[in-house]
């Protein structure tokens, strides 16, 4: 028998029939769509979930069918909306080596400033085509439209208003892993992993922690308290005053690391390569992999490490705080950030302001005159961003330049001024183009930056790569060489290690290179305040010292220690010896960082509290530990 295509009539065998023709069409694009995705892209839920995965998907086509004014326009509503979540999912699996998660939704307006063309066309469609076939498809002039409707919303307001039960009965029934979100998937299937953690998410939203708590996290940090801000700004030493330049660069790293590729020659400038040989191949651990470059910003000028796949600058960075730049400003520098991408990307114009940045300049500040399709070359900004602090630094006032390049983002486009010049046996094509793109950054670079240090020869310079670069499906150009597994379910604990490190330099002034070895982006600020000899009571000494013995890289879900050569890898709810002291330190700092970006800044007024007890203390050892009478007390000026 055909299905219905007008509402169904009232006799219940009508109904029954256009019921099971419309879950018969849910079962088998389920089907097609899972063969389709597991051939073209290699991702699929796991064996043992494709049961319980099928069954969300019909329990979601039936509360869809339960609103739908024929089973024609279900079918047509159903196929576009299942169809964008899972090919969004699976594309987002393949090139980042994580599901679709909740705070995607959050963060999709950003890929409308970053594409253009079919690109951004197909964009637009992907979002806008399903909701207009859901309004479509929805009757209207039905009451049992309308109930279905009112039950959605009333689960979700039920959830939204108690997701902790919510998340404990899923995570007992369909497991957990936090620091393998593509594992989760896999068991789960994608509506139960959206449900999931998107009630983790609400459950996540933990109120600002309060004074005592907060106290108790700096004395486990063991936090200090240095010289105060008058002592420390009058100082006067051949250090002080220095300009400081930051340059992050977009996906850059070693590509020689890939043995497999049959790469014809060394992509690295050759003044790079021995200058990062100078800086014993220092790395910095990145936060993030193939892209989330505000978290790695987040790290490098707030001293505090991201813990979450979400992006730190779009919702959990919500005070203005001392990161670097304002921390220098206080010192009289001025603070100016360049970075020739759309100025709403990632929240920058609000999260630069919070941090401190004086100036932004953004593409509409820039002259796009030598453009790799829609990126605007490292060799046009560099000119142009000297051209801008020219002055600054003829001027006497002290600095601070942050400068975020943008060619070098996926697939990395050339244009005809810079052709190819390396090739790869590898059959991925992306490793010959991301060779070819970090030959001509490399060399960008070091035109710049030897303009720069003979103009500024005193300055310290900072670059670092923000992340590893997408190099294909599950992890592609790095699986053939065996740098990483294709799900990250089945890394070793180097891997971890390796799809976090990137090239990383710091240049003393005339003194040349610095050896940090394998350096946490969070500890940045800390180590540039020791080379200014700024010994001013800071936040950005909270997490992290640059000489700290052992280094802590947090990932979400786990973290991983760096003691020397010596890597011990943590994962949330494994119970290891090893691990007590650092799972310790990443409670405590999630205190802090809570306090300092979302909450009252108790942190920031706890040294001088802290120190002011312990003046207290030693006063009271020293007449004989006799309580001080409450008039002595108030007299008492404690402040240093």
């Amino acid at each position: 028998m055909p299905c219905s295509i007008t509402p169904p009539p009232a006799r219940s065998s009508a109904m029954l029939r256009d019921w099971a023709c419309a879950m018969g069409i849910v079962v088998a694009w389920y089907v097609a769509a899972q063969a389709g995705i597991a051939f073209a892209i290699g991702v699929s839920p796991g064996q043992d979930a494709w049961l319980r995965d099928l069954a969300a998907h019909l329990l979601a086509g039936a509360v869809l069918f339960s609103m739908a004014r024929s089973v024609k326009r279900f079918a047509l509503a159903m196929v576009v909306l299942f169809s964008a979540f899972t090919v969004s999912n699976a594309i987002k699996l393949a090139v980042l080596g994580g599901p679709v998660m909740p705070d995607d939704f959050i963060a999709a307006k950003n890929l409308f400033l970053l594409l253009e063309g079919w690109q951004l066309w197909g964009s637009v469609a992907m979002l806008a085509v399903p909701l207009a076939g859901l309004l479509w498809m929805f009757d209207w002039r039905r009451q049992r439209a309308w109930m279905a409707l009112l039950a959605v919303v009333f689960t979700t307001t039920t959830v939204a208003k108690h997701p902790e039960p919510v998340t404990a009965w899923m995570d007992a029934r369909f497991g957990d892993w936090v620091w393998n979100q593509r594992g989760n998937y896999e068991m789960r299937g994608l509506p139960i992993h959206l449900v999931q953690e998107a009630a983790r998410n609400l459950s996540r939203r933990l109120p600002p922690p309060q004074m005592a708590e907060v106290d108790g996290a700096m004395g486990q940090l063991g936090v200090k308290a240095p010289s105060g801000f008058l002592e420390a700004a009058q100082r006067q030493d051949d250090r002080s005053g220095r300009n400081v330049h930051m340059i992050v660069l977009e996906s850059f790293w070693d590509p020689t690391q890939l043995k497999a590729a049959g790469l014809s020659a060394d992509p690295f400038d050759p003044g790079f390569r021995k200058l990062w040989k100078a800086a014993g191949k220092s790395r910095a651990l990145s936060p993030v992999f193939g892209g989330y470059t505000a978290n790695a910003e987040f790290e490098a000028l707030c001293g505090f490490p991201v813990q979450t796949d979400a992006v730190f600058f779009e919702g959990s960075l919500r005070r203005d705080v001392p990161c670097l730049p304002r921390h220098l400003g206080e010192a009289g520098y001025r603070s100016i950030a360049s970075h020739p991408n759309a100025a709403p990307f990632w929240n920058r114009i609000n999260a630069y302001r919070r941090v401190g940045f004086g100036q932004y300049f953004s593409d509409r500040d820039f002259v796009l005159d030598d453009m790799n399709r829609e990126f605007l070359s490292d060799a046009s900004l560099y000119r142009q961003v000297l051209e801008r602090i020219g002055p600054e630094l003829e001027a006497g006032r002290p600095l601070f330049n942050y400068v975020l390049t943008y060619f070098g983002h996926l697939d990395y486009p050339l244009n005809e001024a810079r052709p190819p010049v390396i090739t790869a046996s590898s059959e991925n094509e992306l490793v010959a183009a991301y060779a070819n793109t970090v030959y001509y950054k490399s060399r960008e670079l070091m035109d710049f930056l030897r303009e720069l240090r003979s103009r500024d020869p005193d300055a310290i310079i900072v670059m670092f790569g923000d992340h590893l670069p997408s190099l294909g499906w599950n992890y592609g150009g790095y699986t053939e060489s065996g740098l990483l597994a294709p799900d990250r379910g089945e890394f070793d604990d180097e891997m971890f290690q390796t799809m976090v490190s990137t090239p990383l330099i710091v240049i003393d002034g005339r003194s040349g290179p610095v050896r940090t070895g394998d350096l946490p982006l969070y500890a940045l600020p800390s180590l540039i305040l020791d080379l200014l000899g700024d010994e001013r009571e800071s936040m950005l000494r909270f997490a992290a010292q640059a000489d700290d013995a052992v280094r802590v890289r947090p990932l979400p879900g786990m973290h991983f220690t760096l003691e020397g050569k010596a890597l011990t890898v943590c994962r949330q709810g494994e119970e290891k010896s090893a691990c007590e002291a650092s799972h310790a330190w990443v409670a405590a700092v999630s205190v802090l960082e809570r306090d300092l970006f979302t909450g009252a800044q108790h942190a920031l007024q706890a040294p001088v509290r802290l120190r002011n007890l312990q003046t207290v203390e030693l006063e009271l050892d020293e007449i004989g530990g006799e309580p001080l009478a409450d008039g002595l007390g108030d007299g008492v000026d404690n402040d240093v």
